[in-house]
């Protein structure tokens, strides 16, 4: 009898690239030409949040500089183990948002739906970094009470798919989660929130506009970058793609001390955006999740810098300023001198 080797099981680029990622402070030090004294430090910060770096993140840092506004976003620190009062492991009220597993339902028309803990990245700011993905995990029970709940609420037209980052997941397991939601006849819009076109462009490839560019769903894609120069190659390329199947394309980032806080990157950020097709939509107020006291902006500064950007940009160029605010029906908008 002949026997025959099946097939090996191929695995996309992306994936191989998300599996290499640098998960270590000495490697990352040693890759970046980082002096020693800085170890201490990324060890106390790595200890609370282990560090995550895909390697197309790390190619876009200047060597030998701490203070680079990629690598402060992904640089462990020693403060990051500081107890700052009003900085809490919750502070934007997901747990009590809680609607079913995985299910966040905060807001009139639309929910959210965390499909995984995983990230390609682990940004030292993150307002999840303490979130207990494994006690709601949608997918534990095949997505059932997740897509229960949002077919028996009819009020739901918009379902985001958040994490974690969703496009870490493969693209049949998207694909499938997606046909389930297309079925729900009151969902009209489905919104992926993800970093990973920015920070791993590899992830935009045929197989995921295959299934992205069709179904009944409006899809937009909400990105997540802080700097313009997390835009450069090969970033752009993946993003074009993603113009040419058809998808909306948004961005949100995050004012953060050492990273954007000055007129002129955050203009430039939104201007940058908008040559490779992406609009802006947030300018957040950093969520005072524990362990992030270093990054937030003071609020007169804040209001500063947001007046200057509306002074600078015209109006579709401009993001929203808001905050996050537990309890609220919606993001609180915050104007060029409006108190925090």
């Amino acid at each position: 009898m002949i026997t025959r080797t099946p097939p090996a099981t191929h695995t996309p680029p992306w994936q191989r690239a998300l599996a290499t990622a640098i998960r270590d402070p000495v490697t990352l030090a040693r890759r970046l030409s980082l002096a020693p004294e800085h170890l201490p430090g990324m060890h106390a910060g790595h200890a609370s949040f282990p560090i995550r770096v895909p390697e197309s993140w790390l190619a876009r840092i200047a060597p030998g500089d701490p203070a680079d506004p990629l690598l402060r976003q992904v640089l462990p620190l020693a403060e990051e183990a500081d107890e700052v009062p009003g900085f809490i492991a919750d502070p934007v009220g997901d747990h009590d948002a809680l609607a079913a597993p995985g299910v966040v339902h905060k807001y009139a028309g639309r929910a959210l739906l965390l499909t995984t803990g995983a990230c390609a990245i682990h940004c030292r700011y993150c307002f999840r970094r303490e979130f207990d993905y494994a006690d709601h995990n949608p997918a534990r029970d095949d997505w059932g009470p997740a897509l229960d709940y949002l077919a028996a609420h009819p009020d739901i037209h918009e379902v985001i798919l958040s994490g974690g980052d969703p496009l870490s997941q493969s693209d049949t397991r998207l694909a499938r989660l997606v046909a389930r939601l297309e079925a729900i006849p009151h969902v009209e819009r489905l919104r992926i929130h993800t970093r990973l076109p920015v920070v791993l462009p590899e992830r935009v490839d045929d197989a995921l506009l295959d299934w992205l560019g069709r179904g009944r769903l409006q899809h937009v894609l909400v990105l997540h970058a802080n700097h313009p120069r997390e835009f450069a190659a090969p970033a752009d390329r993946a993003l074009e793609r993603l113009r040419a199947s058809g998808i909306t394309l948004l961005n949100q980032a995050v004012l953060l001390a050492g990273v954007n806080d000055d007129a002129d990157t955050l203009v430039d950020l939104q201007e940058t955006g908008f040559r490779h097709g992406v609009l802006p939509y947030y300018l957040h107020c950093l969520d005072r999740t524990r362990g992030t006291a270093h990054f937030e902006v003071g609020a007169e500064r804040a209001a500063v810098l947001y007046a200057e950007m509306h002074r600078r940009l015209p109006g579709y160029l401009l993001p929203r300023r808001v905050r996050e605010i537990p309890g609220e029906p919606g993001k609180t908008p915050l104007g060029g001198n409006t108190p925090e």
